[in-house]
């Protein structure tokens, strides 16, 4: 199992247990909002909009740090990054992000 695999799954197992957790963003999909290396503070919500950054799951893969960019009851929720492209809907929404640090912009996406 490879050491980012593991890593997502103990975060997930804390976002599970505590409701919230803590995780770097890896690669550039996010920029200008995210800077690959930014540590991510996660919570559970009981509801999420367009615009919140979140951990889910896509057609069975994680994704640690995409945009819900629209929503259908049926459906879901439509994530992507910030360049427009478009993972897919999901209905599992593990948590969004609340806090990042050593991001470019200082972003507190607290509701």
């Amino acid at each position: 199992m490879s050491v980012l695999r593991t890593n997502r799954l103990l975060r997930l197992n804390e976002l599970s247990t505590t409701g919230t957790g803590k995780m770097k963003a890896f690669g550039n999909s996010m920029l200008p909002i995210l800077k690959s290396g930014s540590l991510l503070t996660f919570t559970q919500s009981t509801s999420y909009n367009i615009g919140d950054i979140v951990f889910c799951k896509v057609r069975g893969r994680y994704i640690d740090a995409h945009k819900i960019i629209k929503t259908d009851g049926g459906k879901g929720f439509l994530i992507a990054n910030n360049h427009g492209f478009e993972n897919g809907w999901t209905k599992t929404i593990i948590g969004k992000v609340i806090r990042a640090g050593k991001s470019i912009k200082n972003i507190s996406l607290s509701s």
